[in-house]
């Protein structure tokens, strides 16, 4: 229900924290695929917040935070 109230408004810029979070890996895979067919289809920017690194590589940019402070 989230994710489509935060589509409703069809948003330039879509912010997701943790949004596989409570899932599980076959759940979390099936979210993120459909978060990221919408940011493809409505052409805006994603932004997403997450421990697992299963997300990382389709990413067009990674910034990665360690101890408070930017890394890399």
């Amino acid at each position: 229900m989230a994710i489509a109230r935060a589509l409703i408004k069809d948003p330039v810029v879509l912010l997701a924290d943790e949004p596989t979070g409570n899932l599980d890996r076959k759940g979390g895979d099936e979210i993120f695929a459909l978060i990221r067919e919408q940011q493809r289809s409505r052409d805006c920017t994603l932004v997403v917040v997450t421990h697992d690194r299963r997300f990382i590589r389709p990413a067009d940019r990674v910034i990665e935070i360690q101890d408070g402070l930017l890394a890399g």
